[in-house]
């Protein structure tokens, strides 16, 4: 496995999986101003398919790690796809809001699988900088996800209504299961773990404990929550706040996701000459400057969309800087222990995610403000956790 993980055919299939939960996203946030209008629903409600969704997400990170850490990478990650490929089927054809977010909550937990046992996978075969190397390879394959996958789902949406777009991520999970069967090799290490409930809640337990773990996971827990912020509240700000076009939208999607593809570029060609420590500390600058930035255009009432995107494309470009190379420090510690600690790293972000894509469905006035206003917040938190914690223990 370790020579397969040098081909590029692995990690485009690492990448793909590691996507799926942004997949979930990106392209269905093109269709939810079309889904509001086809079900007369108001944009709390359409904004509830997405908090069901990261609620989905939260709850399988803790699912998957553990049962990968017992039975293996390569049948939990199959058994995540057919359930999102039937969950797929089962919203396209529901009938209310209500039934949607509900298939969305069990497409999330089932999509969840791919993030956290792709970074298990990484971590069975690398760790430290070789770990941010390959962690930030697989990023620049998962960046294509928020850069097509909006474009297709406005297509989608436009021709086919929102229907369509659950009916293309069905096809995408027939697609990855016959990868994976095919292309991926089981990574998990001997002997395997306990899934007792015992077990499992004391290695939660010590893994949360341990500073090594925490301090770089705060970092990730940061840069979560404001592409979260962007990702479930920027087709509502710029569609319904600033009147663009969907078709639009999805070209300024994709540029702000360029961002984070160039970030992660400038990760893994660097990584190995600069180190951990010093790419999170430019990662948490520029986090913190672009959230400033968008925040302060924001409450200005500067209404242009490029005062919206231009912020976000420096913010998650930091972004990028900072999860491959802080999850790699965050779970190179437990080489026992990847897929819980994994688990633990992104039942918590993705906890926080649904709590900010509800927040600001509530907060929505038709402005930047309330997500810049986040972004602002997680750039901020994310400097300071990087000079408090950080400095010189990456």
């Amino acid at each position: 496995m370790n020579k397969q993980v040098t081909t590029f055919r692995l990690t485009v299939l690492l990448g793909a999986l590691i996507a799926l939960p942004a997949l979930g996203t990106d392209m269905f946030v093109p269709a939810l101003p079309v889904l509001a209008q086809a079900l007369s629903a108001p944009v709390g409600a359409a904004q509830l398919t997405l908090t069901t969704y990261f609620i989905g997400l939260a709850a399988g990170q803790l699912l998957w790690g553990p049962l990968s850490d017992r039975f293996g990478r390569k049948p939990v990650l199959l058994a995540g796809l057919v359930t999102m490929l039937l969950t797929s089927v089962a919203a396209s054809v529901a009938e209310s809001v209500a039934a949607v977010a509900a298939a969305r909550l069990v497409q999330g937990l089932g999509m969840s699988s791919g993030a956290v046992v792709v970074r298990s996978i990484v971590r069975d075969l690398y760790a430290h900088e070789q770990a941010a190397r390959l962690l930030s390879s697989v990023t620049i394959v998962f960046s294509v996800v928020p850069i097509a996958a909006p474009l297709v789902g406005a297509q989608l949406a436009a021709h086919g209504g929102w229907q369509a777009v659950l009916w293309g991520m069905a096809a995408a999970a027939a697609a990855l299961l016959v990868a994976t069967g095919r292309a991926l090799e089981e990574t998990a290490p001997w002997p395997r773990r306990s899934v007792h409930p015992a077990a499992l809640a004391k290695t939660f337990a010590g893994i949360a404990r341990d500073r090594r773990f925490v301090a770089p996971f705060l970092l990730v827990l940061c840069s979560h929550i404001g592409i979260l912020a962007w990702v479930s509240n920027s087709a509502f700000t710029l569609v319904r706040g600033l009147g663009v076009a969907v078709t639009a939208y999805s070209f300024m999607f994709a540029a702000v996701a360029l961002g984070q593809m160039a970030g992660a570029w400038f990760s893994s060609r660097m990584v190995m000459r600069l180190g951990i420590a010093r790419l999170l500390r430019s990662g948490a600058f520029l986090m913190l400057g672009g959230g400033a930035a968008a925040a302060a255009l924001a409450w200005a009432g500067i209404g242009h969309w490029l005062a919206v995107v231009l912020p976000f494309v420096a913010f998650l470009f930091g972004t990028a800087l900072i999860v491959p190379n802080a999850t790699a420090a965050a779970i190179s510690p437990f080489a026992g222990a990847a897929g819980s600690a994994s688990s633990l790293m992104g039942a918590i972000g993705f906890t926080a995610g649904a709590l900010v894509s509800a927040g600001l469905g509530a907060a929505f006035d038709g402005s930047a403000r309330p997500m810049a206003t986040v972004a602002l917040a997680a750039g901020l938190a994310a400097f300071l956790f990087e000079r408090k914690l950080l400095r010189g223990k990456a």
